[in-house]
């Protein structure tokens, strides 16, 4: 149950459209239901604006396709999966037959968006250090549009070429937010927190050499780097990156 539902079934029960035992039944389904696998937690898009995310790996199918079934049922409108292998959604797309899913094989992402969401006028910004590091971007590009949020993307702009990444200073400067994404020793977010005056969201990636020790280089230079505002996620955290974005971008409507 989300938010204006919730006010909606506090109004009808105001009103006396509906009655009280309805409501509490409706009701005795938070904050969470156990579903034996998973407990589903209904209340969290009360609590934080956020409905609950699916994150896939790890579970089956059929695990997947429960949980989102009893989310659709209790009134979920949009719903975010992440890292969904192309073989389990091929296994979940006939179980969910009628229900508007878009999966993104370069993510992993799986969305069912039911409902449009308001946006603000500002807007976020994506750039990657280099074409390899585009499925993290994505993730992270997709987790902020599915949450309500107009994305820019400015792909392949690594400091190896500057230039390319100067070349795109008005775009790069005009955004609310900017997340940059980057592997190797992850010297991009540095670089941008030197150019803009918005928040910097770094998420180091795991692309890269032997001594780029599975994106431990680009971490530990985003955790050290001398330009103010930069905020760091976890290693291939795109969706980390995607929701903190989400966050800051919509505070002005959510006051």
């Amino acid at each position: 149950m989300e938010t204006q539902e919730l006010r909606t079934l506090l109004e009808s029960v105001q009103a006396g459209s509906v009655s009280l035992e309805d409501a509490m039944e409706q009701l005795r389904r938070l904050p969470f239901e156990d579903l034996g696998y998973a407990k589903v937690d209904h209340h969290r898009a009360v609590r934080t604006g956020y409905p609950e995310v699916i994150y896939c790996a790890g579970k089956t199918p059929e695990q997947i396709v429960g949980i989102l079934r009893n989310m659709l049922a209790r009134g979920t409108r949009n719903i975010l999966g992440t890292r969904l292998s192309q073989e389990a959604f091929e296994k979940i797309a006939p179980e969910l037959e009628g229900c508007p899913l878009q999966y993104d094989p370069l993510s992993r992402v799986l969305v069912v968006k039911r409902e449009a969401v308001e946006m603000p006028e500002t807007h976020i910004l994506v750039a990657t250090a280099g074409t390899s590091d585009m499925p993290v971007a994505e993730e992270a590009a997709i987790t902020a549009e599915t949450f309500g949020n107009k994305v820019e993307r400015i792909y392949d702009v690594g400091v190896a070429g500057i230039h390319r990444l100067l070349s795109y200073t008005d775009r790069i400067m005009s955004a609310n937010v900017v997340i940059a994404v980057a592997g190797m020793e992850g010297a991009l977010p540095s670089v941008l927190g030197g150019l803009v005056d918005k928040p910097v969201i770094a998420v180091p990636t795991s692309v890269g050499y032997g001594a780029n020790f599975g994106g431990l280089s680009a971490l530990l230079t985003m955790i050290n780097s001398c330009a103010s505002g930069i905020s760091v996620v976890n290693i291939d955290n795109g969706f980390g990156a995607g929701y903190l974005a989400s966050m800051i971008n919509r505070m002005p409507m959510q006051r």
